[in-house]
């Protein structure tokens, strides 16, 4: 296949790069030229700015395009309209598109409409508008592909050259001292899915012909906060101490979910969607997941690459976890 890449240079279009070329497949890249984008001399890159007219985009020759960097619905229908005469086009999208207090969303269920404040046009993306304004990119996408349109549901993406913080924390607190405060329960179900797993099953569905839409995830209760918590101490040969802290007290103290303290959401936001999405199309598709193990390890790899003093994004300090658990042990 001729592949156009929207994005490429952070994230998931590295490693989708890296599927593209082992299995034979043509790429051209389209970024704003801020990012190396990896791949050497068997990747076309071209620079231009999505948001702009396109005129320096070939609209033809493309048998996939695969979207990666699409969030405000304006951009994403002004891409697929020019791009129309592509075979097929992929868009990836998010879990978050559903309403995120459906127990156990599938691809049937209802997705989250833009509220009335917002405006999908000229809005920016911030963690109330994402979810509504990924709904809104896939309608503009179908608008023109129509069963050619592939939507891709990741969950949290997680793996190495994550920029988020939200995974990596966990491998990387082992490198340091002291005992780690980790959320109780430790049986906790938690879903996720590595990069590199969302990468080759969205090139495989493309070589399939697959088309509408599919969640690209771990499956629900697969993987526990224990299991990432214990496996990260492993990986790192680690021998910290993990105090699991119950979540009404994280709670008490102000503890932020998900970003203050990665992978944590109490039972209190009522919010199961985020961790509950059913992937059996997925898995009929031929999805494949690789082990908890690897994950960590290759992330952890790509963590001791970085300098130990970067900003972090997510996570806690080092200084607000032992005032945690002094407060903890204090109040036990």
């Amino acid at each position: 296949m001729n592949v156009l890449l929207l994005g490429g240079g952070v994230f998931l279009g590295r490693h989708l790069i890296d599927v593209l070329l082992e299995r034979g497949h043509a790429v051209t890249t389209y970024t704003r030229g801020v990012r190396a984008v990896p791949g050497g001399d068997a990747v076309t890159r071209l620079t231009g700015d999505r948001e702009g007219a396109l005129d320096d985009l070939r609209a033809d020759g493309w048998d996939a395009v695969v979207d990666t960097s699409g969030y405000l619905p304006r951009f994403v229908r002004a891409s697929a309209q020019r791009l129309a005469g592509a075979g097929r086009y992929a868009f990836v999208s998010s879990v978050s598109v559903y309403d995120e207090t459906h127990p156990a969303p599938d691809e049937s269920a209802p997705v989250q409409g833009i509220p009335p404040d917002l405006d999908p046009e000229m809005g920016s993306v911030d963690g109330r508008s994402y979810g509504p304004y990924k709904a809104a990119c896939e309608a503009a996408v179908r608008e023109t592909f129509g069963d050619r349109a592939l939507i891709v549901r990741p969950g949290l993406i997680v793996g190495p050259n994550d920029p988020t913080d939200r995974f990596t924390y966990w491998p990387e607190r082992f490198l340091s001292e002291g005992d780690v405060l980790a959320p109780a329960p430790a049986q906790r179900g938690v879903q996720f899915v590595d990069v590199r797993d969302v990468a080759a099953f969205t090139v495989r569905a493309l070589e399939d012909g697959r088309g509408g839409n599919v969640n690209v995830t771990s499956p629900p209760d697969a993987v526990t906060m224990g299991e990432v918590v214990y496996g990260s101490r492993a990986a790192s040969e680690s021998e910290a101490d993990v105090a699991w802290v119950d979540e009404a007290f994280l709670e008490r103290e102000g503890v932020e979910p998900w970003t203050g303290l990665p992978l944590w959401l109490p039972e209190s936001l009522g919010l199961p969607g985020l961790t509950n999405a059913n992937v059996d199309r997925a898995l009929a598709w031929g999805m494949t997941l690789r082990p908890l193990a690897a994950t960590i390890a290759d992330t952890l790899a790509w963590v001791r690459t970085l300098p130990r003093d970067r900003e972090r994004k997510a996570g806690i300090t080092a200084e607000r976890e032992a005032e945690l658990l002094r407060a903890w042990r204090a109040a036990t």
